[in-house]
């Protein structure tokens, strides 16, 4: 088969990011000696510098790990939770809010990426952290050179910094803004970063004491009272009002990084595993539960019989997603059951021949769904797209300009293996709080405003993140770590590229280079939080025949552009001691490296 590039072949080790620098950089760590954790971490913080309209130091970062010295995987949960003072009675009663805004303040969580990235390096690591950020101080105070999709966000989202968030428009709008292949720094960033190694070296402190004490820093130290703050300024945020935020330094120094047990199922022989219910991974795996009660090895990869079956199966994940999955802190989800045989095979069972419109949580111990409003889904998708169409300037005046994800891969000589999806915190989030360099997340625009639904708002608890980290084990020993970028897109795109490896042969590269397809039947993630019942959008390459067969089967299906669905990456490491990487061409920003 074509593909764009090599599957890189190596046994020293690899790297696969979304940035071919943060990839190099990762690489230039294994080649100091450091491991996979070192290198992630160093990879990691680098993404903030290069990719910061997707991704930031006040976002999250959920990890699959697999140690090498434990013999054992690991999730790493960078989802920070909500601000104590952010609740149901705030939003609806005093605030008016029918809906949890998707920028400014209110959205904000505990900012979760630096303590993920910290434990990981402090548990699993070999490095200090200094070494580890002195790749990120470099790009932030001497430039990086930024891609197109930088500066056109910058170019939807200048009205509002310029009228509304002027320590943004003082950031990043400075001397003109980031112009087109050349450098661009951060040096408040590059301070900050600084500063935290400043306060957490002291004569005598192990690596371990200075890596602990850069997070008191962080999360009770100088960094937490910034925020603190700040927040408190009303910005605008999507209702088209503005709010101050609720978020403390309190809340920050209350929360640290927890580490849990993967998520696990079976799937033509793997092992696949995905973080818990706190995210939409394991949605992910009874897409793959589904899909195993098909012999997918006969369907054509790109032909209409695996776009329909897949789709399908998703639809139905999807909505038991919706239905069920929340912080299992606060929610009892019923997950042993929705991710066995038995409930598989009588959701099978609503797969038909022709596409579904409806929508079909399904009842896991004979519990019900809670509180799905699809037709209210409906009429916001509605709403949003007859605004766009009568030139309403959402993006400019509220600030409605999406942000997406990073994603990282890494497995080094002694076999450890790292899968970190880094987002959140994008430019264009939230105001740039003055004196850090960066912006806060906004991932609590996924709860819903009723405390009883199973991602209801609560203080304390997680949002439902679609962030989602993969590994796979093959024989129970870790084989491939792997991920992508998308929102809901991203446990779409990996079952596709999992069930290609694994049904039909192909290699990561291989696998990623195909043309690929999502659906938006259901209710989406972010502001405004609408659906599109039977939405199938097929990447371009697609043959022509495909999409009128999949419309002839009722599915609301279109062709998008040809170089247009996923941002996998991926690394595999095989019985022969190979390890083999890859990464998608699309954006020309994704790269693999090894040796």
């Amino acid at each position: 088969m074509f593909t764009t590039r090599p599957e890189i072949a190596a046994t020293f080790g690899a790297v696969a990011s979304t940035h071919w620098i943060a990839s190099q950089v990762g690489m230039s760590v294994l080649e100091r000696g450091g491991n996979a954790f070192d290198a992630a971490a160093a990879a990691g913080f680098t993404l903030q510098i290069v990719e910061p309209h997707l991704n930031g130091p006040g976002g999250d970062c959920p990890i699959i790990l697999h140690s090498a010295k434990l013999g054992a995987q690991q999730v790493i949960c960078g989802q920070g939770p909500a601000p104590g003072g952010l609740t149901v009675a705030l939003m609806r009663d005093q605030l008016g809010q029918s809906i949890m805004p998707g920028t400014g303040f209110l959205a904000a969580p505990v900012p979760g990426a630096f303590d993920a990235w910290a434990r990981m390096l402090l548990e699993h690591g070999t490095w200090r952290l200094r070494d580890v950020l002195e790749y990120a101080i470099g790009y932030a105070a001497r430039g990086a050179h930024m891609v197109p999709r930088v500066i056109q966000t910058l170019a939807t989202v200048k009205p509002l910094f310029e009228a509304e968030w002027q320590t943004s428009a003082a950031l990043w709008l400075r001397d003109g803004g980031p112009q087109p292949g050349k450098l661009w720094s951060n040096p408040v960033l590059a301070e900050t970063y600084s500063r935290l190694l400043r306060e957490a070296e002291a004569p005598g402190r192990t690596r371990e004491q200075e890596i602990e004490a850069a997070r008191d820093a962080w999360y009770g130290g100088f960094v937490a009272e910034a925020i603190d703050r700040f927040v408190r300024t009303p910005m605008m945020d999507t209702s088209g009002e503005r709010h101050a935020g609720v978020l403390t330094g309190q809340d920050m120094a209350n929360w640290r990084a927890g580490v849990e047990a993967p998520t696990t199922r079976e799937f033509r022989g793997h092992t696949v595993l995905k973080c818990g219910p706190w995210s939409q991974g394991p949605a992910m795996l009874q897409t793959l539960a589904l899909l195993d009660g098909y012999d997918l090895s006969t369907m054509d990869p790109v032909g209409e019989e695996f776009v329909h079956t897949v789709t399908e199966a998703m639809k139905l994940a999807f909505a038991d997603r919706e239905g069920f999955y929340g912080d299992p802190a606060f929610v009892d989800v019923p997950l042993a059951t929705l991710l066995s045989d038995a409930y598989a095979a009588e959701r099978r069972k609503l797969i038909g021949r022709d596409a579904s419109m409806e929508f079909r949580p399904g009842s896991p111990d004979g519990r019900a769904a809670q509180g799905v409003d699809y037709a209210a889904a409906i009429r916001r998708a509605e709403e949003m797209t007859a605004a766009a169409g009568t030139g309403e300037p959402t993006v400019s005046r509220l600030g409605a300009s999406g942000g997406d994800t990073c994603h990282v891969d890494i497995i080094d000589r002694w076999g450890n293996f790292v899968s970190a999806t880094p987002s959140a915190g994008w430019l264009q989030s939230s105001p740039a709080v003055p004196g850090l360099g960066f912006c806060l997340g906004t991932r609590c625009q996924m709860f819903w405003l009723d405390a009883d639904l199973p991602n209801g708002l609560k203080p304390g608890k997680r949002p439902r993140t679609t962030l989602s980290p993969s590994m796979v084990l093959r024989d129970g020993k870790p084989w491939m770590s792997f991920g992508t970028p998308g929102g809901e897109q991203q446990d779409q795109w990996q079952p596709i590229m999992l069930a290609r490896m694994l049904a039909h042969g192909f290699n990561i590269q291989e696998a990623i280079d195909l043309p690929s397809f999502h659906s938006e039947h259901w209710v989406s993630s972010f502001w405004p939080r609408g659906a599109k019942p039977g939405k199938l959008v097929l990447e371009g390459r697609f043959a022509p025949a495909v999409l009128e067969a999949l419309k002839a089967r009722g599915h609301a299906a279109e062709m998008g552009g040809e170089w247009t669905e996923g941002r996998l990456t991926g690394a595999r490491l095989e019985a022969d001691g190979q390890i083999f990487a890859g990464a998608n061409p699309r954006g020309m920003q994704g790269y693999a490296v090894g040796r």
